[in-house]
């Protein structure tokens, strides 16, 4: 008997309790009511006769609440009342897809707003990956912002582009989870990856067939499948169920409190030195290629008068330097749409940063899936790769939107790095 028959048979026999939902209170605090009067009219007449006529109902009435019913507990009171943030999606791979380019870490800060959902990882405050799951993503979405705190604080919005006002006195929650436990539950029915961030070049053209089918990837199994995100109040758990051909599985994760000193590594709006924007294959296949030699920086050249107009280097590594650079020729417009490149004063007519290679390639994976990326460097030296990944709308399993159908829903994954000082260079090629 293969698998999808045990579950549609599963489904066919759902479990009813003896009693309705709806009437299970009424019945329990009967039974309760009727227990502890017979238990106190057997107290006051002590006999044997009394055990028949008051001692056995009160036990039986004890049994019935404990065995046939469940205890009504503040969990299920809890429920009937409306929560903070319901969304349904009917597609729990692209949901999985976006989570994970920002898997280097184990746990990221939530935050739910009326637009979407934000998702933060964050290593030794150098690297910092920020995923944004849209609201179009899903097929419904419900936001009932709780009541701001006495000191409430607003994060910005992770969309880049977006530099609206919001008001002071609007608060949307934000907590922690464990980013792996996430990714696990979201996979459980499998999501039918075909991508990988070590596949090198051949992962970042995006197979027009994934991988065979398997026994979690069949096309049966890849119908009426859907995932429910739900936020019941503050500190409760984030609720996550999946469904599919008749299957439910619940998985409850613990929520925490944010650190205070969770900030976003500041990228200076006013103060951009370059903004290139690019196919993500190319780049995607610049740091495969630099991979090769296991290097322990990047260096990043950029000019708009000299060549090499754009250049990857990689240093530090048990093998020689390596270098990808792109000529004038092919920075437009086969490899890069925009390319603007006003560095200080005090750099000259060439802009140069270095920052470790192994945390460039922490963002591999967002390189893959993406269509393009925005390359963006501050005067600081703050490097922004923020990548662009189309979904199909109607919800195929594909990260590319099919041809001659409905706009595909548009998603933004941000990374931003902190650049490599001269002592940790040096520290970095020894």
């Amino acid at each position: 008997m293969s698998l999808n028959e045990i579950w549609q048979a599963a489904s066919a026999s759902p479990y009813t309790p003896p009693v309705s939902k709806d009437s299970q209170f009424f019945v329990g605090f009967s039974l309760l009511l009727a227990a502890f009067i017979l238990t106190g009219l057997f107290g006051l007449n002590r006999s044997f006769l009394s055990i028949a006529s008051f001692g056995v109902p009160a036990s039986l009435a004890f049994g019935l609440y404990s065995v046939v019913l469940k205890p009504i507990s503040l969990q299920t009171i809890m429920t009937d009342t409306e929560p903070i943030f319901t969304a349904v999606s009917s597609n729990a791979h692209h949901l999985y897809t976006l989570l994970q380019c920002i898997g280097f870490a184990s746990r990221a800060t939530v935050q739910i707003t009326p637009d979407g959902i934000r998702f933060s990882a964050e290593e030794m405050r150098v690297i910092q990956g920020l995923a944004f799951l849209d609201k179009a993503l899903f097929t419904s979405y419900t936001f009932n912002p709780p009541a701001a705190p006495n000191q409430g604080t607003t994060d910005d919005n992770n969309n880049d582009d977006d530099d609206s006002a919001s008001d002071p006195s609007t608060y949307y929650p934000c907590f922690v989870v464990s980013l792996s436990a996430l990714l696990e539950t979201l996979k459980i029915f499998g999501t039918n990856d075909s991508t990988n961030p070590n596949a090198g070049r051949a992962s970042s053209v995006q197979p027009t067939h994934p991988s065979g089918p398997g026994a979690f990837s069949a096309p049966s199994l890849l119908l009426d499948r859907s995932c429910t995100i739900r936020y019941a109040s503050e500190g409760s758990p984030l609720s996550i169920t999946l469904s599919e051909t008749g299957v439910k599985t619940t998985c409850e994760l613990t929520t925490y409190e944010t650190e205070g000193s969770e900030v976003d590594i500041p990228l200076q709006r006013d103060a951009i030195i370059m903004k290139i924007i690019m196919r993500s294959a190319w780049l995607h296949n610049a740091i495969s290629e630099l991979a090769a030699t296991s290097p322990s920086v990047l260096k990043i050249s950029a000019s708009a008068t000299r060549e090499p107009f754009f250049a990857l280097s990689g240093t530090g590594g048990s093998f020689s330097e390596s270098s990808v650079e792109f000529s004038k020729a092919k920075l437009a417009p086969t490899v890069t749409e925009t390319f603007l490149v006003s560095p200080p004063s005090s750099m000259g007519s060439r802009l140069k940063q270095n920052y470790k290679f192994a945390l460039i390639q922490k963002a591999a994976r967002a390189m893959a899936v993406a269509n393009k990326v925005s390359i963006r460097g501050d005067r600081q030296g703050v490097l922004s790769l923020q990548f662009m990944i189309e979904f199909d709308a109607n919800g195929a399993g594909g990260v590319r939107p099919l041809k001659g159908g409905p706009p595909p829903v548009v998603t933004f994954v941000d990374f931003r790095f902190v650049p490599l000082l001269d002592d940790e260079e040096g520290d970095d090629l020894e």
